[in-house]
Parts: structure tokens; sequence; C-alpha cells
């Protein structure tokens, strides 16, 4: 689940001002957590408890400042309001970031003191896993708080989110191509997958599975010669945005749909795990213009949104899993509609998102 994007000059400084900017749905509740013993600097941000308590992961990043963090929490728990609405979950929308390096600031007080503070706000927000953070960490924070989700099956939780998550994206692929191409179906395709991180590797799986031909890039060369090894026949390339493939599928930090690159990507269809895709929400309409159908990050990525409300919930590993693949018919639903009323799909995601916060279905 992936945007990290510096504020634009024109963004008001304050935390009220950032929040209207999103939306006219602003935000109920932004905490600034600091433990000098452990080094903890963290931001949590509830968006909305319309529908339920507020669940986001909690993400580590070395960001520049913290004012790069507030811009990306505030940004990310809005998402997840919308993300919650959309699957259909009893759930409102929350992020959590923890500013430091994963690679080297992690450990068991730094968790703690988090954990500590989601503790202060009752279970109006549930924290889970993003960037930077893995089960092990969460199952860390479960030693103290009881808000938490998607530690791993021996301390009680569902485990990784990454395949559900990825079940979910390639199920919205499979909507896409056939709004696109008029079958169901990733076969004969060529698709380009950006990061190949724990839900990139699942999805190119699952595309390799279904027939597709993939290609793919990462910043981490690690990562790419673990997916060599897993995957020889997928082609490594330094960039699959301007590439020419059917699917253009971003898998790692949002912003990558800019009005720059709204005018190189060569793909048809768009459709990936990362979140906050669109650098600014008219990059859409000029996909739009040049016949590329974008399906919205918040509806395609909600597979490890759905795993932890079934978690929180008691639902058994079928019965979510069932509820991660009927992504596809919801994006069949959102795309229809769209035509119907000669709306943006972004705009007809919104709408329906929108409806159920309201009261509405």
């Amino acid at each position: 689940m992936t945007s990290v994007s510096t504020s634009p000059v024109s963004t008001p400084a304050g935390v009220f001002g950032r929040s209207h900017k999103l939306s006219s749905r602003s935000h109920e509740q932004v905490v600034f957590c600091e433990d000098a013993e452990s080094g903890l600097k963290a931001i949590i941000a509830i968006h909305s408890t319309a529908l339920g308590p507020a669940l986001g992961g909690c993400r580590m990043y070395p960001y520049a400042d913290e004012f790069e963090a507030l811009e990306d929490v505030l940004r990310l728990s809005w998402g997840m309001t919308y993300k919650a609405a959309a699957a259909g979950v009893n759930l409102g929308g929350g992020k959590s970031v923890i500013i430091g390096d994963p690679t080297s600031d992690k450990s068991e007080a730094l968790f703690a003191a988090f954990a500590r503070y989601v503790n202060t706000l009752g279970g109006r927000y549930v924290t889970a896993g993003d960037v930077g953070t893995n089960t092990d960490d969460l199952d860390i924070m479960g030693k103290y708080t009881s808000h938490v989700t998607g530690r791993s099956a021996v301390a009680g939780g569902s485990g990784d989110s990454a395949r559900l998550t990825a079940l979910g994206v390639f199920n919205a692929m499979r909507a896409g191509a056939e709004s696109v191409w008029g079958a169901a179906t990733l076969a004969g395709r060529t698709v380009g997958v950006e990061g190949v991180g724990k839900v990139g590797r699942e999805l190119i799986a699952l595309l390799l599975a279904d027939g597709a031909d993939v290609y793919a890039t990462d910043v981490n060369a690690a990562a790419l010669l673990r997916l060599s090894n897993d995957h020889p026949s997928v082609r490594l390339l330094n960039s699959v945005a301007d590439a020419p493939v059917d699917v253009y599928a971003p898998c790692a930090l949002g912003s990558t749909l800019t009005p720059m690159s709204a005018d190189t990507i060569e793909a048809k269809l768009i459709c990936g795990a990362a979140n906050n895709q669109l650098a600014t929400p008219d990059v859409e309409l000029l996909l739009g213009r040049r016949g590329i159908t974008w399906v919205p990050d918040y509806v395609a990525n909600a597979g490890g949104l759905i795993q932890v409300a079934g978690e929180l919930h008691g639902a058994d590993r079928t019965a979510v899993e069932a509820d991660v693949t009927r992504i596809y018919d919801r994006c069949r639903d959102i795309i229809a509609t769209a035509r119907e009323a000669g709306i943006s799909i972004g705009a007809a995601a919104n709408l329906f998102a929108e409806q159920r916060l309201d009261g509405a279905i």
C-alpha cells in the first residue's frame, strides 16, 4: 500500500488546511507521537469512523521531515476510508507512519511505545502492516495492544496480507481487461509490474499462471534477483511505465501517474497495488483522453483490508478469500456505472464509497 510525496508549494502548511485540501470530509483526529527513550516519532491519522473503527497499516519510512510524513499519513488515511467503504466492510479509515529507517531503526522498545499510543485511542484506530513493517513487527505490537491485525498465525493473527492483496489486484485487472479487450483474462497480454516486493511477486505468479507475459522493474536489486530465481521467464526492465505493454501495474510507491507520465504510458489498462497512484485527480482525465483505462487503486488493492477485517470479525479463510475474489464483480459494476453515467471510473468509485458512507447503501 504505497505513496510518499512531498507537499506541493501551494499546499496549506497546517493540519486542518491539508485535510480540507484532500476532501470536504475532513479528518476526525490526528495524533503526533514521540517517545524519547525509544526514539519513536510517529503520526496516527483517523480520517473517519462512520462505518466502524478506523483501520489502516503502520508504515515505517525515512521521511525527509515531519511535513512529508504528515502529507503521507493524511493522504493514506483518507484513502483507507474510501477503500473500506468500497470494499463493503464495516470499518473506517486510518493510517499511521513511523519516521525511521526500517532496515536499521526497528526495536521492541520503539514498537512497544507506538502500541501504547494506539491504546490511548481506545479502539478508534486499529493498526496493521504496511511498507516497512511486517508480521514480526505486528507480533511485537500485539504484546502491548489488542488493537492490531495482520499478526502471524502463531500469534493468533491471519498472517501476511500480500497474497490476498495480490489476488484482489489480479481480479480487478481481470475486470479491467474485460472492459478493454472483451475477455476477463490476461492470457496473451503483456503486463509491466512496477515493484516486486511481497505483493508484486504474488501478483506476478498469478499473472504467469493466467498466461500473461510479464515485464518487471524495481529499485531493489536483491528483489529482482529473487524474482529472476523464482520466475526466470519474467523480463527485467529499467522502467515499465513507458514500456510497450498492454497493462501497467504500479505496485511500489504512489504518485507515478503524473501529467507527464500520462503522455508517455503505452499501456491501455492501468491496475496495480500501489496506493494514491494519481499525483493529481486530473491525471485520470488525461489518461482517458488517450484511451487508457485506470482501475482505482483503493478498489483494486482492498484484498489485504478484507483479510484483516475478516480477522477482526472471526471469518474463516475460505469466506475471506471469496470476498476478495468478488473485487472482480465490484470493479465490473463500477466500470459499468461510469459508462452509464458518462463519468470517469474514479468518480464512479468515489460515488459508490460516498453513498455507503452517507448510509445510502
